[in-house]
């Protein structure tokens, strides 16, 4: 079971027109449909099951430019600075902090890609520097022990599980519609042209639709007749009861990822082993994939499972029947908690502090992975009028609310894709070269 989730607070009545529809409710549907409402347009976000109900309410909580590609630095920086200032924006709390992220490394390639990445960071003036000896010893509260660091004290952390839905409740405050649970059967298109959705409660007709729907994104492009390449990658988390005198920077070490949570406890992954679904879509893109495949195939784990997208196999999305958005409202996969122990296990090796601390929870989520770990934000080929933001590839978190804003500004003419090429919808489909992204 998924970790609780701050209620919104729904609207009940359909709509018959809206200029943008939105499909998802996570941290990119909201924010989007906040940019939106805010802009005097009319809004209304469909969500199937709940606002954050999957991956935006399951993730580390990481607000970060530490590690990322120079594709995302742009959306990343702007980000950080709306959740800066996120608390007064959406007149709620959403645990953000100023805590830092830190990347421990113990080698020569370590060092190597930390000097990288500080070089190409430097203009975005992140405040980012290498850490060791008695400054490591001081930031990271234990010994170095031969050990160095990346640190980017201008990172920071926020409640997943209050996050998205305070920006649900800002956006239906400032004229939004939010509507849930309401799933999306069909979109509809009259000359070429996107002309509405019908829901599970009937039809709202609408100019544009932004598709920010995570893991059913693919499913969603399939529909259209677009072949979006996507994978799913179960990623198992776990909370823990209060500890103190831990450390207070987000932190990756070794396979270990960990943060300090505003309640005083910590969540903690395993950070480099990914369950990854196989079902009878898994070898549609497994060209798109093999290069990370093979980059990342020491931590991968297949395993056969439908893990609740298993129908591919139905029939044609139909407006007048229920579509399997209905049949899975919430996609709720178990959490590997052999991985989770040994995770935890490996926390208090390092803190000690931490050999009394009680898994208070643990949850798992599926995780929508493009091929080389970049997100999609731009327009549909195939159907004008329907803009796609997701394959934020477990980086999704902490950019969302600059790229939900962006894609709601493309969705209706404000802004353009040239700034974000490097996210094109076509180019796994166009023979450019597939570049990974760098960082977790």
């Amino acid at each position: 079971m998924g970790p609780y989730v701050d209620s919104v607070g729904y609207d009940h009545d359909l709509p018959s027109h809206s200029d943008v529809v939105i499909i998802g409710g996570g941290i990119i549907g909201v924010s989007a449909a906040l940019e939106l409402a805010r802009r005097g347009i009319s809004v209304t976000l469909c969500e199937k099951g709940y606002v954050a109900g999957e991956q935006s309410s399951r993730n580390w909580g990481w607000c970060r430019q530490a590690g990322r590609d120079e594709r995302e630095m742009p959306l990343i920086t702007e980000s950080l600075r709306l959740w800066r200032n996120m608390e007064a924006f959406v007149d709620a709390d959403v645990g953000f902090a100023q805590c830092g992220t830190t990347y421990v490394g113990d080698g020569e390639k370590d060092r190597a890609d930390f000097e990288n990445w500080l070089a190409m960071a430097q203009p975005y003036e992140t405040g980012a520097r290498m850490v060791s000896g008695d400054e490591f010893e001081r930031l990271m509260k234990a010994p170095p022990q031969g050990r160095f660091a990346l640190h980017v004290p201008t990172d920071g952390r926020a409640e997943p599980q209050k996050a998205a839905p305070a920006i649900a409740r800002a956006a239906i405050k400032a004229g939004a519609t939010i509507l849930s649970p309401c799933a999306v059967r069909v979109i509809e298109q009259s000359a070429g042209q996107v002309s509405g959705v019908v829901t599970e409660r009937g039809r709202i007709r609408c100019n544009a639709v932004i598709v920010a729907a995570g893991a059913w994104s693919s499913l969603i492009c399939s529909s259209l007749g677009f072949s979006l390449p996507q994978m799913t990658v179960r990623g198992s988390v776990l909370r823990t009861s209060r500890v103190e005198n831990g450390p207070e920077s987000c932190t990756w070490i070794g396979q270990l990822g960990f943060r300090k949570r505003h309640d005083g406890g910590y969540t903690i992954a395993d950070g480099a082993t990914f369950p990854t679904p196989i079902g009878p879509e898994s070898f549609k893109f497994l060209r798109q994939f093999t290069p990370m495949l093979r980059q990342e195939w020491r931590g991968a784990k297949p395993y056969l499972s439908w893990d609740g997208l298993g129908a591919f196999f139905q029939r044609s999305p139909a407006p007048d029947r229920p579509s399997i958005f209905e049949q899975v409202r919430t996609l709720d996969p178990r959490p590997d908690m052999a991985l989770l122990n040994r995770s935890l296990r490996t926390m208090a090796k390092i803190y000690p502090q931490f050999e009394a601390a009680q898994i208070t929870q643990a949850w798992a989520g599926l995780i929508d992975v493009a091929p080389d770990a970049i997100p999609y934000i731009g327009q549909l080929p195939s159907t004008p009028g329907v803009t796609l933001a997701t394959g934020f590839s477990g980086h999704g978190f902490g950019i969302g609310p600059a790229a939900g804003g962006l894609a709601a500004r493309i969705a209706v003419g404000d802004a353009s894709e040239a700034g974000v090429a490097s996210m094109r919808l076509t180019r796994f489909n166009d023979g450019s070269p597939i570049i990974l992204g760098t960082g977790p």
